[in-house]
């Protein structure tokens, strides 16, 4: 059946706007190429704020592509105990698997749309269209990166640096989607809670190095707002040079 897409010559709207489009997956890629790729979605799927998209060891059929909102993907220890492995934000890529049985779970932070496409369409999606598939490494790629980061963080950097380097990594990665943004506030949906459990702290820990911070005038974050005082000063801290801040934000090259 002909679509009304391949009828009409145009995109949904959701396609349209989509971060992945925008930013890695679609981006500069014929519109023939788009309407192909909207042919082999599934749908999209609205995931409520503190709702799963998946669990570890459940199957995971699809892959998916965040459209709007925040998740974050987590480990859980045999006691209960929670490890945010990364911090997924509009146009991350999620449920890659080779066996489809999900290794991490992952929660919506906020309210959150994803756009799905089954795992069973992506070899044919790929066989015709390798371009997508290089931009669907590029991602898995590039999310990697960033959660190795973390871990090396957590590994070998103390307790105020494994928070200023977070904050940081947040701010630069949510201004770099927003390139008209200048304020240097923004609305964060992390509780103490989880910042503990990204950066394997307490909460009674991750309050009093907040508290340190403020006190300092580097960073407030309160209520979910994060405001950065001293940008210079949490660089420092953070313990970042600029080329890593660069690989946090970077996009499948132009060809």
């Amino acid at each position: 059946m002909t679509s009304f897409q391949e009828k009409s010559g145009t995109l949904p709207v959701d396609c349209v706007a989509c971060r992945a489009s925008i930013e890695d997956l679609c981006k500069d890629c014929a519109l023939a190429i788009r309407q192909v790729l909207v042919g082999y979605k599934l749908g999209d799927r609205t995931i409520k704020a503190g709702d799963d998209l998946f669990r570890p060891a459940e199957p995971c059929a699809a892959l998916y592509f965040i459209f709007e909102g925040w998740m974050f993907l987590y480990s859980l220890i045999e006691d209960g105990r929670r490890q945010i492995l990364h911090f997924a934000l509009p146009g991350s890529l999620l449920g890659l698997y080779p066996g489809r049985t999900a290794i991490y779970g992952v929660e919506a932070l906020t309210n959150a749309v994803v756009c799905a496409i089954p795992h069973e369409h992506l070899g044919p999606l790929i066989e015709k269209h390798p371009g997508i598939g290089l931009r669907l490494a590029w991602t898995v790629w590039r999310e990697r990166n960033l959660a190795y980061d973390r871990l090396s963080s957590i590994g070998r950097r103390s307790a105020r640096e494994r928070v200023a380097r977070l904050l940081l990594e947040l701010f630069v990665r949510y201004r770099m989607m927003w390139p008209a943004y200048r304020s240097e506030e923004m609305h964060l949906p992390l509780t103490q809670e989880h910042i503990g459990d990204a950066t394997g702290m307490s909460g009674i820990h991750v309050n009093r190095v907040l508290r340190g911070l403020r006190n300092e005038g580097i960073v407030e974050f309160h209520y979910r707002r994060l405001r950065i005082l001293n940008p210079d000063r949490l660089v420092d801290i953070a313990g970042v040079d600029p080329q890593t801040i660069l690989s946090w934000t970077e996009r499948y090259p132009s060809t």
